[in-house]
């Protein structure tokens, strides 16, 4: 798959293309099945398939106060993208001037005369340009002067994808939904309609200790980017992914009621299964499986060390293990 940046690292005479253009945040089960029928498509007809996505979700720029926070960075984005064997993937830095560019600019330029589409496929809610004042109507005349297809693809119900979870199964699937399930807690939810364990990438940073000199269970503390959303606060099992290397884990995330009164952010933290060295400053992923348990005040520091305990023996047995080395 090939990635490109700006329009002028466009290859000098790049196939005519089959696209999808979306901010694509997540890269959820409904964004797939797009992704899916593009490539179809391009393939039937010869066509290389294309997905058109942003540095930056477009809000930030449009409506900062409102934007939302994001289910993936955009390296992340790009790896999951790549996943679905796409040709290529054109990242446009979305700016104030590219947030004013008119929608027939933007086709023109953009998706006719450097990505010669000949078939275009997005979501049926999809709008795009200034103000949001291209939509599919506009989008289907352009196309009639410029000789590509149009094909809107419905937005997906949870139980078309097979999800027959009753909390989720009638309602359709977007990254909005997505969002608001981890907000609450539901990870779970959540990672069905991702199709894959939310994760988050983040930079481990030195703690206060407490971990490993008070309870014996030396944690892994994360920097996460302020623009990425956190599940809500409460207790976790899943996996970190260190140097190549996957290790099972628990995962706090919280304020630290049993310690601190209050604290202004709740904090990452991932107790790695087996695992005890020294990785500060070092890169790690870590995707969450299911939860646990909410997070709550304990009156001692030995009640918190029994709760880890069981944590620990629970998640073990949601991650199929019986004893780690």
């Amino acid at each position: 798959m090939t990635v490109i940046y700006s329009n002028d690292q466009i290859p000098v005479g790049l196939n005519p293309s089959a696209l999808t253009i979306g901010a694509f945040d997540g890269l959820h089960v409904g964004h797939r099945a797009l992704i899916t029928e593009l490539r179809s498509r391009a393939q039937a007809m010869g066509l290389d398939s294309v997905v058109v996505t942003f540095d930056k979700h477009p809000a930030t720029i449009v409506r900062p106060a409102s934007a939302p926070k994001l289910i993936t960075d955009l390296d992340s984005k790009i790896e999951l993208i790549k996943s679905t064997g796409v040709d290529l993937v054109y990242i446009i830095q979305f700016d104030q001037h590219r947030a004013d560019q008119s929608p027939n600019d933007f086709v023109i330029g953009e998706l006719v005369e450097r990505l010669r589409a000949k078939i275009i496929v997005v979501g049926s809610d999809f709008h795009f340009g200034k103000d949001r004042q291209g939509n599919l109507e506009f989008l289907g005349t352009l196309g009639g002067h410029y000789g590509f297809e149009l094909e809107a693809i419905e937005l997906i119900p949870a139980r078309s994808r097979g999800i027959t979870e009753p909390a989720i199964a009638t309602q359709a699937i977007s990254s909005t939904r997505i969002r608001g399930l981890l907000a609450e807690g539901h990870v779970e939810l959540a990672n069905l309609l991702l199709g894959r364990d939310f994760f988050l990438p983040g930079r481990v940073v030195h703690g206060d200790g407490v971990g490993r000199s008070q309870l014996g269970y030396p944690t892994a503390n994360l920097q996460v980017a302020p623009d990425l959303i956190l599940p809500g606060d409460g207790v976790y099992y899943g996996w970190s992914d260190l140097d190549g290397k996957t290790w099972p884990t628990v995962i706090s995330l919280g304020k630290r009621p049993t310690y601190y009164d209050r604290q202004p952010s709740s904090l990452l933290e991932a107790h790695l299964l087996g695992f005890d060295q020294d990785i500060y400053e070092r890169s790690i992923r870590v995707a969450f499986s299911g939860k646990l348990r909410d997070q709550r005040r304990f009156d001692s520091t030995e009640e918190l060390v029994k709760a880890i305990e069981d944590d620990v023996k629970l998640a073990k047995g949601h991650l199929g293990l019986e004893e780690i080395a």
